[in-house]
């Protein structure tokens, strides 16, 4: 298969349009809305990570208004301060000691 000199070039400046628009679109995105200097947005993937939890548990969360959540541009961000918030009302030191006791409970049979 052969491709023209000027084919070629037509299609490379195109790709390279793209990558550009791309480009744009990906620091856009990365702006802190006017949010106050320190503070930072984390999306879905940044949360289910975090947390160690799966998208449908975050959603539970957002649906039971357990934690805060802001909508920007069709996509859904969590500001940090929350999210730290959130931490210390649901994932207390107890509720972690429970678990392990179980956990050695169930050893131990």
């Amino acid at each position: 298969m052969h491709i023209d000199k000027e084919v070629f070039e037509t299609w490379m400046r195109r790709i390279m349009e793209r990558f550009d628009h791309l480009e744009k679109g990906e620091s856009r995105s990365k702006k802190q809305y006017g949010l106050p200097k320190g503070e930072h947005l984390l999306d879905n993937q940044d949360i289910c990570q975090l947390l160690n939890i799966s998208k449908r548990t975050l959603q539970r969360y957002r649906t039971l208004k357990q934690l805060p959540y802001h909508t920007i541009y069709h996509k859904t961000y969590y500001r940090e301060s929350e999210l730290l918030a959130f931490i210390k009302n649901h994932f207390d030191d107890k509720d972690c000691m429970k678990g392990n006791k179980n956990n050695e409970n169930n050893t131990e049979s």
